[in-house]
């Protein structure tokens, strides 16, 4: 095994052996994916209860719907992690995919502060990373410092509008970052995301970007938030910076969106309140040495995940398959990397590690999305499959 890939100890949450995970694997001999239990160290098939994620997480009661499932195991935990490394894997033994199939793949930007000034400075530097620095310093001096207590939609974020309007300071990010609207965007198709152990994608034309770590609430068709995951939100800067109507082509590219190690369904002991204070770590490992630490905690956002959860969804918006929601970064890539003021950028062979206590780490490598395999398993082929293996008369209506 290569060194890449930590011990399965690694990406569990502390409290693993009480938690309620739920995931996706590759069987080959189906060939197709299998919604998996982690239980004592087994991954157990669930297809014969569910098989496809959204029918458990459609179930009026998602955790004790899984409680009351059971089914053969894949293996353990220890030998389909090993597997899921694409560098020693072995395509006839099972493997760990992202734990989301048909809920839409959706994200909230601009949602810490650190964030909305880090958005404010790419669209002034036009997507250069040289002047990045320089503007950072005119930006927070508009700005007056710190705005983490502010409030998005208050009078008080009225008022500072007020105030860089006539200064000339006013952006789009400002807007959706102190405004009533929240971003929200589809970050990527359905069954587009990778999953925990897999390779991650930046356009082979960029020379500015950084991934994105971030919380990540799965929500029902009903608008129920029932669980919790990680994500990476890979973003291009330059791309994004040139034009927030670029918005498509900097965050949706293939392997540009990754989910897991699991799904943690909410229960007694982990609810929606242990997901606002979570802290998240980030660490990227370079194959030149370069070594990025950083940590910031959900306690930091500015906009409740419940508030963000009902700008996604309601009468103004349906979905029957529910929706996964990434709920913005906390991470400012401001380290240097190459070249003084140039700030952090992604090398091919980095290795990132996005971790919390209650979810675990999600841990992949960096690559060109021109080179990565190309994604061929969209809804038809897993409608294809499911009919193949006589489950789609099982699915949830």
């Amino acid at each position: 095994m290569t060194t890449w890939i930590p011990p399965v100890t690694d990406i569990l949450p502390t409290d693993h052996d009480r938690a309620v995970l739920v995931g996706r694997a590759w069987l080959p001999h189906a060939p197709g994916p299998a919604v998996v239990a982690v239980r004592e160290g087994e991954l157990q098939d669930l297809s014969a209860s569910f098989p496809t994620m959204r029918d458990l997480t459609e179930q009026p009661d998602p955790t004790a719907a899984l409680a009351g499932a059971s089914g053969p195991s894949v293996g353990t935990l220890e030998a389909l992690w090993a597997n899921t490394n694409t560098d020693r894997r072995d395509d006839a033994l099972p493997w760990l995919l992202s734990p989301v199939d048909l809920q839409v793949i959706k994200a909230a930007g601009v949602t810490f502060p650190v964030s909305m000034i880090e958005r404010v400075i790419e669209e002034r530097a036009r997507g250069e990373a040289a002047t990045a620095e320089s503007i950072r310093s005119t930006v927070m001096e508009a700005i007056g410092g710190d705005i983490a207590d502010l409030v998005p939609g208050s009078a008080a974020a009225a008022r500072l509008k007020e105030v860089l309007l006539e200064a000339g300071m006013w952006s789009q990010y400002l807007e959706v970052g102190i405004g009533p609207d929240a971003e929200i965007f589809t970050k990527a198709p359905v069954l587009a995301s990778v999953g925990p152990g897999s390779e991650v994608g930046v356009l082979a034309e960029s020379e500015w970007n950084n991934p994105e770590p971030e919380v990540v609430l799965i929500v029902s068709s009903a608008g129920a938030i029932i669980g919790a995951t990680l994500g990476n939100d890979v973003n291009l800067r330059d791309i994004e910076g040139r034009s927030a109507l670029l918005l498509g082509r900097a965050k949706d590219n293939n392997a540009s969106a990754s989910l897991g190690p699991f799904l943690r369904l909410f229960d007694a002991g982990f609810t929606l309140d242990d997901v606002r204070s979570e802290s998240v770590s980030l660490t990227v490992t370079g194959a030149d040495g370069f070594q990025l630490e950083a940590g910031s905690d959900m306690a930091r956002i500015s906009r409740d995940p419940a508030d963000l959860v009902r700008q996604a969804a309601g009468n103004h918006h349906a979905y029957p398959d529910g929706f996964v929601l990434y709920l913005g970064t906390m991470f400012a890539p401001t380290a240097d990397r190459d070249l003084a003021g140039h700030g952090f950028t992604h090398h091919p062979g980095d290795v990132v590690r996005i971790a919390s206590p209650g979810l675990g780490a999600l841990i992949n490598r960096v690559q060109h999305s021109e080179s990565l395999p190309a994604w061929e398993f969209g809804i038809g082929a897993l409608i294809s499959n499911l009919a193949q293996r006589n489950l789609i008369g099982r699915m949830t209506r």
